[in-house]
């Protein structure tokens, strides 16, 4: 049993996520984790899979998907991982404010100095709001509080507004 990753991007269309999935059912492999978005209309995803065929096999049976040149399909056999298990507390982080460049690696700098985890980055422009949301890992003996000023300097010093807040089970 081995696992791959396999990556989907280009032109959006409908069927793309269907027409995937199907080849990689035929050919027995288990979805066993994905992530999908559209970005600026372009369509990405991410899925990792576990099964018995090979990367080749895979590769040519997801060929005719980028047969008309819009979409770029590539797959990578990775190492089987048991999947690493929170070591901490979930957070949700939210940045709100005028969009300009550095927000996300100033955010998430501090996040890692902290020795943080994101599990989970989204952003959105609109207009001229920015929006980043994530799901963030904290250690159990990270001191939230400090983490939450260190992030408000960073803010300050951007321009935008933040917000950390402990995630309820449900919200994940």
């Amino acid at each position: 049993m081995t696992q791959h990753a396999i990556t989907v991007l280009g032109h959006d269309r409908p069927g793309i996520i269907a027409q995937t999935t199907a080849v990689l059912a035929d050919l027995g492999l288990n979805i066993e984790d994905t992530s999908m978005t559209l970005l600026r209309g372009h369509f990405a995803m991410t899925l990792i899979c576990a099964g018995g065929a090979t990367e080749g096999r895979i590769a040519d049976a997801l060929l005719p998907l980028a047969d008309d040149g819009t979409l770029t399909v590539t797959v990578r056999e990775v190492p089987a991982d048991e999947g690493a298990a929170a070591s901490g507390s979930p957070y949700l982080l939210a940045v709100h404010g005028g969009d300009r460049p550095g927000i996300v690696s100033a955010v998430v700098g501090a996040v890692a100095q902290a020795r943080g985890n994101v599990t989970d980055l989204t952003t959105r422009l609109s207009g001229d709001l920015y929006v980043l949301l994530a799901e963030v890992d904290l250690p159990t003996d990270v001191d939230v509080e400090a983490l939450r000023a260190v992030l408000a300097e960073v803010a300050d010093r951007l321009g935008v507004g933040v917000t950390l807040r402990a995630a309820e089970a449900d919200e994940l």
